[in-house]
């Protein structure tokens, strides 16, 4: 395959992806037909294929790797996409929310930890979603989605990581808080009830904030 294929062969993958993100109940199935596809091994691809190989802390996530998580995620996703403001934009951050994971994922002290993988990934995810459009607004608003993600985390637990301000200025704590819901409850074992109680809190927290 030279570099003329693969173009056309990537930006063809790229569509095909979108496709079945918006359209598909459960977009899993048709990303575990394709991970091990030659284009997955290379760049920006890539990036996903890596997913597979990257292990998470086993007492947060049971399913596993984090490519495992990932299609929990985005089916989660797929089941809450018309509750969001754009459909698209919301299934591309549901895909791409843990593409920093490889880069950062450490093991300290015994444990599997990827601090910052939110901010990495939304650099990545720049990256990798400028390879096949040049439109600003989709790319920035899903950035933000996943440079903010675990903005739930950090307000609901009252952690010094927390920047609500430049996230009300960045994006929609509202898609936060979707996008949020989902990634929690694409964990096996997750408890529905007690995330959507973490979910109302952070919107509390953030309306509280938007008052001041």
């Amino acid at each position: 395959m030279d570099q003329a294929d693969f173009v056309i062969s990537s930006d063809e993958l790229f569509h095909d992806i979108n496709a079945h993100l918006i359209t598909d109940c459960f977009p899993s199935k048709y990303l575990s037909h394709i991970i091990n596809e030659p284009e997955f091994k290379q760049h920006p691809f890539r990036l996903l294929y890596e997913l597979q190989f990257t292990e998470q802390s086993p007492v947060y996530h049971a399913e596993g790797n984090v490519w495992n998580h990932t299609l929990l995620v985005v089916d989660e996703a797929a089941k809450r996409k018309n509750l969001c403001k754009n459909p698209t934009i919301f299934m591309w951050a549901a895909l791409l929310h843990d593409i920093g994971k490889p880069s950062t994922t450490k093991i300290s002290r015994g444990k599997i930890t990827a601090y910052n993988h939110d901010k990495v990934g939304a650099k990545l995810a720049h990256d990798f979603l400028s390879h096949f459009t040049k439109d600003k607004y989709f790319i920035e608003n899903i950035c933000s989605l996943i440079e903010f993600h675990m903005q739930i985390l950090y307000v609901v637990k009252n952690l010094p990581y927390a920047n609500v301000a430049l996230m009300l200025k960045k994006s929609d704590y509202n898609e936060i808080a979707l996008l949020g819901l989902c990634d929690r409850l694409g964990r096996l074992g997750a408890s529905p009830k007690e995330e959507e109680n973490n979910i109302k809190q952070f919107i509390r927290k953030c309306k509280s904030f938007e008052r001041k």
